[in-house]
């Protein structure tokens, strides 16, 4: 092997083609058979097919023999990954006999996580707690998502140093076979050394690019170092630092490092006016580039191209679908909906027994209960019972109120109008509903009782005459009380109001437009109490200060739409949500 050079490994090289990213992947891959417990593990972003089957070959043939490699699915249960009772041997033994899980069988090894991205919520949660709290094994995340924002949990990834993307990547050449350098790098490890330069090079890199994690420069160090074992090395040098850079740092990058100064300032002289009489051999310490920019530079040249804006495309998505919140609320239940866990309680309230885990809680106390009680087969108590607990989403409606009233009410109407029709396309997939309140003259109508229908929603909007005064507490009033029954129906209701906040008109029909401003506030600020999620809309042709002041009493988010089409009202609606 050449002095210097970690086998696969690019170099510094700025190169981009497809070669050098199944280079960089072989890297990855090494790296991490040379220290699987320091490095955490590696990523793999392929679909199914002979690209990725080929990098797990490589992976397999780059561990040492005798390495345990265990498959880990994504439906594990608990007691299987973390070990506990085994019931039929206890039961039958009369006192508790435990089994090893999955975690402790692998030891040292790795284990490969099939699925990564649709691994539950709470198996990674015990994978990351099992690996804070110390235990040896790596972890070789396949990552199957179909879309750019469908990936493997952040905490997972967090705690893994390399991130290998092979969709886009082919195979090209001969993998070599580094079974035996791996073996002496790992024996060569625990000597390897980094100075105070090289951890703070790295961590400079780390914040320069972005990375708020504090794992991130501690993994690149750990695979500096391995780099170094592996090219024979006591020392981490420059070279090394620059790979993992390059391996760790970049994947994870989320900006670009700031600026430098352009050239051609006043104090840079330019090529032809240096006097050659005058020249002379420059002090080697004064030239040399700070090592934290040549990690830099390693770790920037390996950012494809258009990476991190993919990346904030990716969060703004993300963002958006937290806001959305089209899925409604979500609630706990004993009958219906997804699994989420199991909990002691009662069958008897209409819960559902676990028969397992209820004799999973009853077999350590066998043997007690036996002497107390008599001979007998299994004795199972009230404390012992299990029943399984679920979880499932409310339903969502979202209730316009519309203000009719004016010479501008059919064009608040159209467009209420067109994003009732937006919504209903979202609401066909998730199930959920959408109501229509208008108020206008001495009240508030109710156009269209919480539905689905795209076609009555239609149907119940064309026929609205528009004018007359402005009820606006009327209004405010009619929504919140539709929206506490949703409410109390277990639905997630969400309120979008559209006026211009000038309100003429009393609860009882009268024009008097103090009393009406007045009744508006304490509608609004009752509205702001209930802890509805609540939109105003104004549609002033300009921003009006006492409507901006009624949002606030209502708790609500203001939007400025004086001339808002229905594609620019729906993204304000679901951004609020």
């Amino acid at each position: 092997m050449k002095p210097g050079r970690v086998p696969g490994s690019p170099g510094l090289c700025k190169n981009s083609s497809a070669a050098m990213d199944w280079a960089d992947a072989r890297t990855a891959a090494t790296l991490f058979a040379v220290d699987p417990a320091g490095t955490g593990g590696v990523s793999v972003r392929a679909p199914p097919g002979p690209v990725r089957d080929r990098w797990l070959a490589a992976l397999r043939g780059d561990l040492p023999e005798g390495t345990t490699l265990r498959r880990l699915p994504p439906t594990i249960p608990d007691d299987r990954l973390l070990g506990g009772i085994d019931l039929a041997l206890t039961l039958g033994a009369g006192r508790p006999v435990t089994s090893r899980g999955l975690l402790e069988e692998t030891g040292q090894g790795v284990l490969l996580l099939a699925m990564a991205e649709r691994m539950p919520v709470a198996t990674i949660a015990r994978l990351a707690a099992a690996r804070d709290a110390g235990m040896p094994f790596g972890i070789a995340a396949l990552d199957e998502g179909a879309t750019r924002d469908e990936r493997p949990s952040a905490s997972l990834l967090d705690r893994l140093a390399f991130h290998v993307e092979l969709e886009d990547v082919a195979h090209q050449g001969q993998d070599d076979d580094h079974r035996l350098a791996i073996a002496a790098a790992r024996r060569r490890l625990p000597g390897v050394c980094a100075d105070a330069g090289m951890i703070e090079a790295l961590c400079a890199t780390a914040a320069a690019l972005g990375i708020d994690s504090l794992r991130a420069p501690l993994l690149a160090l750990r695979a500096a170092r391995a780099a170094a074992a592996l090219a024979g090395r006591d020392n981490v040098t420059a070279e090394d630092a620059a790979l993992a850079g390059r391996l760790v740092l970049a994947p994870r990058a989320t900006a670009l490092p700031a600026a430098e100064q352009e050239a051609g300032s006043d104090d840079t002289p330019e090529p032809g006016d240096s006097d050659s009489s005058d020249t002379e051999a420059a002090d080697p310490a004064e030239t040399a580039q700070p090592l934290a920019d040549i990690v830099l530079e390693a770790a920037q040249a390996a950012i494809p191209p258009g990476l991190l804006q993919q990346l904030r495309s990716m969060e703004a998505v993300r963002k958006q679908a937290r806001s959305m919140g089209l899925a409604g609320a979500l609630h706990k239940s004993g009958k219906r909906g997804r699994p989420a866990g199991v909990c002691a309680g009662d069958p008897r309230q209409g819960l559902r027994l676990n028969l397992m885990e209820t004799l999973r809680a009853a077999a350590p106390w066998q043997a007690l209960r036996r002497r107390s009680a008599g001979p007998a087969l299994i004795e199972v108590r009230r404390n012992d019972f299990r029943v399984n607990r679920v979880k499932q989403r409310s339903e969502t409606t979202t209730i316009f109120i519309v203000d009719a009233s004016g010479s501008a009410a059919l064009n608040r109407l159209a467009e209420a109008k067109g994003a009732v029709e937006l919504l209903l396309a979202e609401c066909y997939v998730r199930r959920d509903r959408v109501a229509v309140f208008a108020f206008r003259g001495r009240g508030a109508q109710l156009l269209l009782p919480p539905t689905r229908s795209l076609v009555r929603a239609k149907r119940s909007l064309s026929g609205l005459p528009g004018g007359g005064g402005t009820p606006l507490a009327a209004g405010i009033d009619a929504g919140s009380a539709l929206a506490e029954e949703v409410r109390r129906r277990g639905g997630t209701p969400t309120l979008v109001l559209l006026t211009d906040g000038r309100a003429n008109v009393t609860r009882d029909g009268t024009g008097n437009r103090a009393l009406a401003e007045q009744e508006a506030g304490v509608a609004a600020r009752q509205l702001g109490q209930r802890g509805f999620s609540v939109l105003l809309v104004d549609t002033s042709p300009r921003p009006h200060p006492p409507t901006q002041r009624l949002a606030m009493e209502m708790r609500a988010r203001y939007v400025a739409l004086p001339y808002a089409d229905a594609a620019a009202l729906s993204r304000a609606i679901q951004a609020a949500r």
